[in-house]
């Protein structure tokens, strides 16, 4: 790197340590940020935003409404943290809000982050964030051998439950989430480029279609991930098109995040069910997609499939992660 002047820095260049800083404008935005990942699926969480929790201190925003006010005048926030350079297309992000307004008695509230906007829910996202919670002490008190941690999310309340050794969090980390339903089963759609499939829309905190990949001429393990990419948009285009939402708290959950491809296997097994989770702007999950799996699972036991307490597990095409779930209630 080539510069000009003299030898050292000067001491507007280092911090308080005395350590270089790289060049930035004075006028912009610096966060901090912690990255971790579920299941090979990233999480880029920034701990504060100020911004965010002034505008739920100043005019009690609900979380649902907060996420439209960040859309609406922090979304530069978004677009530098997933977006590249410093991002990728498959990048994921929490914003962790604190303050008494945003959590509504809960330890930490979060809004998430993808390349094309802001979800609801994010299941990846929730396991992470209640490690984080834990490690970087938004729990006052942890228990051992497990805490419960409490979360808000734009769909509602969610409780991680994470294991605690005194000292720090552990694996496995698990959650209970928002009520899930199904909200359409053998929907009939005329998919542009491959005729009418069958699919069943399921809400696990957010709205999935979901469907075998056969349908669709395509196999989870063996097809092209490009070639899947492309069916499940489809698939989702045809069903925003074909198919009203309904959500019976908010219209502001009742959207369609994307399109779920499986191997077929919904029929209880011991062995592990495939699929991969296309959302957004044709974001592919690494992980088999909390959220989907809770929308997997509800649809799986409404149609009798399974019943209440007994344990599916999930992977992912693409990493071959595993999540496991269950209907509890």
């Amino acid at each position: 790197m080539a510069a000009a002047g003299g030898g050292g820095a000067s001491d507007c260049d280092r911090d308080r340590a005395g350590r270089r800083l790289p060049p930035h404008s004075p006028s912009g935005l610096v966060l901090q940020t912690v990255e971790m990942h579920t299941g090979g699926e990233p999480l880029r969480i920034v701990p504060r935003l100020e911004a965010a929790e002034e505008a739920v201190a100043a005019r009690g925003l609900s979380l649902l409404s907060l996420r439209r006010e960040v859309a609406a005048t922090q979304d530069h926030v978004r677009r530098a943290l997933v977006h590249e350079p410093r991002g990728h297309a498959g990048m994921y992000g929490a914003v962790v809000v604190r303050g008494r307004a945003a959590a509504a008695g809960a330890h930490l509230a979060a809004i998430f982050l993808h390349g094309a906007g802001y979800s609801t829910m994010c299941g990846h996202a929730v396991l992470a964030l209640g490690r984080f919670a834990l490690d970087y002490g938004l729990v006052a008190a942890p228990s051992c051998p497990e805490t419960a941690v409490q979360l808000r999310c734009p769909c509602g309340p969610v409780t991680a439950f994470v294991p605690w050794d005194g000292r720090r969090s552990g694996n496995p980390v698990r959650f209970h989430s928002v009520p899930a339903f199904a909200a359409a089963t053998d929907l009939a759609i005329n998919v542009p480029g491959h005729g009418k499939v069958l699919v069943d829309i399921g809400y696990g905190g957010t709205f999935y279609a979901f469907l075998s990949a056969e349908q669709l001429g395509l196999d989870v393990w063996s097809s092209k991930t490009r070639d899947l990419v492309n069916a499940a948009s489809a698939v989702t285009e045809a069903v925003k098109k074909q198919f009203k939402l309904h959500h019976p708290e908010s219209e502001d959950l009742a959207f369609l995040y994307g399109t779920i491809l499986t191997d077929g296997k919904d029929a209880f097994s011991e062995e592990p069910t495939t699929n991969i989770c296309v959302f957004a702007d044709e974001q592919v999950d690494r992980s088999p997609t909390g959220s989907g799996v809770t929308a997997r699972i509800a649809l799986q036991y409404h149609k009798g499939l399974i019943q209440l307490n007994q344990s599916r597990t999930f992977r992912s095409s693409t990493t071959g992660s595993l999540f496991t779930g269950k209907a509890v209630k």
